[in-house]
């Protein structure tokens, strides 16, 4: 096992990448996550990692300062960096830095476990030349449980065989989930199949035919022959496997792409058996579609339109059900829901809210796609309406912050959209709040308090000229502060002046 720590400011993305991680069966697991380069730096410090995946752009330490200095704290540490296209020509610079590989934002899963199995491969070749292990084995990627079943005697097993991972499809029961009750199936059907043993993956598992009956079993039954019969007895399942017989010492690698490949083009209500290709295809990577769905639906969390999400999303998830979208659009989907709805929902306790999608299908445990279509809109609705029974509540202590951050910043130029960043909402709920609050528009309320301040300044430093006040108010210039100062006060700046020395 390789231990890996990521280094990224977004949380968003830190979520992503950290989901991407947990979900892939490579032998990786997160050993920490830091916001900033200095978080990085001490958690290095601390676990020695083997891998750190870095952004580039970084408060208090960047990208390129914490990979020098982490290379001298573990000089054997492989480097992935993190960037956006903007960041290219940092990139070519950070791989002088001996980086090993970078990755250009959005993070996707298939390019991550492309970037991470090269990297992990290389870790092992050098581990096994500093310390003579063996390379990875099939014991490797089966279920703990099922490497003390002595059918897995090197002298029960064939010097190669044909191949099928086998895995449940989502959203279907799972009582004859079982492996022995599988491979009892398996045998009513083709009687030759050698074993089925259970992958560490949940609820996965590797059917082994010898090489003549494999043969035979390709030729006649198919996979989409093994894929029917299964699914006669209840047992709903997708299938991945290759036209060939495989070499022993390639059956890990196997799993491990079989299980990928699954994981990539599962689709939600059913998925056609799938013959293994080692290249990674464009079906891996994002859709436009996917992409302008997921904003359109965090938008309408970030303004509170409760009514309209549910709708739409109802609407959504039939016709991803007619689509028969992949899990790994759907899970995506889900995962920016999840980020947006914690986003809003800063300070207000509610345990309820799913830590990634993947858990959130896990726990809803539906045993059809119909089942978790409901079960997914109670949740959703139970958290949106958590967020609008404390809207009250938050918006006058949203509307608190925003009077203290515009007060303490009134020598400064404000906008809506840095509030938004600021405060993690929408620019319109910064608008509604202030409205609501004030009766005013943001730009009405935020004049109002910069001329406040010019006449208190007027008043308390008389010797300060007008246009002194309006460069430090940061007003464009001083004929525009004039009109401004007018427009609230009824006389100009330098009238207001005036009056405040003549006697009596």
């Amino acid at each position: 096992m390789f231990t890996v720590i990521i280094a990224e400011d977004s949380k968003p993305i830190l979520r992503n990448i950290k989901s991407h991680l947990q979900s892939l069966l490579l032998p990786v697991q997160v050993a920490g996550t830091a916001a900033n380069g200095e978080e990085a730096l001490k958690l290095i410090c601390q676990h020695q990692p083997d891998i750190l995946l870095t952004d580039i752009r970084m408060p208090k330490l960047d990208g390129m300062a914490l990979i020098e200095q982490a290379k001298l704290l573990a000089p054997a540490m492989k480097v992935i960096l993190i960037s956006g296209y903007s960041d290219f020509e940092y990139t070519r610079r950070a791989l002088s830095l001996q980086v090993f590989d970078y990755l250009l934002k959005p993070v996707e899963r298939s390019e991550l476990e492309e970037v991470l199995k090269r990297v992990t491969e290389e870790l092992s070749r050098n581990r096994q030349e500093a310390s003579g292990t063996r390379e990875i084995s099939l014991s490797d990627v089966l279920a703990s449980d099922q490497l003390e079943n002595t059918v897995l005697a090197e002298t029960e097993l064939p010097a190669a065989g044909f191949l099928l991972v086998i895995r449940r499809q989502p959203f279907t029961p799972k009582e004859n989930w079982e492996r022995t009750h599988l491979q009892s199936v398996l045998k009513l059907l083709i009687p030759s199949v050698r074993m089925v043993l259970s992958l560490r993956e949940p609820e996965h598992f590797l059917a082994i035919w010898d090489v003549t009956e494999g043969q035979q079993m390709v030729n006649g039954t198919g996979w989409n022959g093994i894929w029917e019969h299964l699914e006669s007895h209840g047992i709903s399942a997708a299938l991945a496997g290759q036209l060939r017989a495989v070499y022993r010492v390639e059956w890990p690698s196997f799993c491990m792409e079989g299980v990928r490949f699954l994981g990539e083009r599962l689709g939600v209500c059913s998925t056609a058996p799938l013959e293994i290709q080692y290249a990674f295809s464009a079906e891996a990577s994002p859709s436009k579609e996917r992409e302008l769905v997921t904003g359109r639906f965090t938008e309408m969390i970030l303004q509170r339109q409760k009514d309209a999400f549910l709708l739409k999303l109802t609407e959504q998830l039939a016709k991803w059900k007619s689509d028969n979208v992949r899990l790994y659009d759907l899970e995506y989907f889900l995962s920016s829901v999840l980020d947006t709805l914690s986003s809003i929902n800063q300070g207000l306790p509610f345990k309820e809210i799913p830590k990634s999608a993947y858990e959130l299908i896990r726990s809803l445990d539906a045993l059809s796609y119909e089942n978790f279509m409901k079960e997914l809109l109670n949740v959703l609705e139970a958290l949106f309406d958590h967020i609008l029974a404390n809207n009250k509540k938050s918006g006058e202590e949203l509307f608190q912050q925003l009077e203290g951050y515009l007060s303490m910043n009134i020598y400064s130029y404000v906008s809506i959209p840095d509030l938004a960043d600021r405060f993690h909402v929408s620019p319109s709920y910064i608008s509604r709040i202030i409205k609501r609050h004030t009766g005013s528009t943001f730009v009405h309320y935020y004049m109002k308090l910069k001329i406040q301040e010019a006449c208190r300044l007027i008043q308390e430093k008389q010797d300060m000229r007008i246009k002194e006040i309006s460069d430090a108010l940061s007003f464009s210039d001083p004929q525009y502060f004039s009109k401004v100062f007018k427009e609230y006060t009824g006389v100009s700046p330098s009238v207001y002046k005036e009056q405040l020395t003549e006697p009596g």
